[in-house]
C-alpha cells in the first residue's frame, strides 16, 4: 500500500521519506503527546493519555505556545529525545 503524506508547512516541494516501522505493543514505551494549543485539544489528550495507560505506556505531555506556528526547535529536540513516538492533538 503506498501512502502520500504532505507536509503543510511546505508543500511545493514535496520530500520522499521512509515511514518508521510500528512497534508490537507500547507497553515500556514513552509515548509524547503534543497539544498544540487548539481549543479542547487537551480533553482529547486526557483520553489518549488514560487509554495509553492502560497499555502500560509511559506519557509524557508536551504543549506548543501556539497552534499557528510550528512547534520550536527546543521543544521538538526534547520530544524526539524522551519520546519513542509522539501523538499531535488538533481539536477545535
Amino acid at each position: 500500500m503506498s501512502v502520500t503524506v504532505l507536509d503543510p508547512t511546505d508543500e511545493t516541494t514535496p520530500q520522499v521519506r521512509e515511514r518508521v516501522s510500528r512497534p508490537e505493543s507500547l507497553a515500556g514505551l514513552t509515548i509524547g503527546l503534543l497539544d498544540i494549543s487548539k481549543p479542547r485539544g487537551n480533553v482529547f489528550l486526557d483520553q489518549v493519555q488514560n487509554r495509553l495507560a492502560e497499555l502500560d505506556a509511559t506519557v509524557i505531555r508536551f504543549s506548543k505556545p501556539t497552534f499557528s506556528k510550528p512547534a520550536p526547535a527546543d521543544l521538538r529536540h526534547e520530544i524526539a529525545s524522551q519520546c519513542d513516538a509522539v501523538i499531535e492533538a488538533l481539536a477545535d
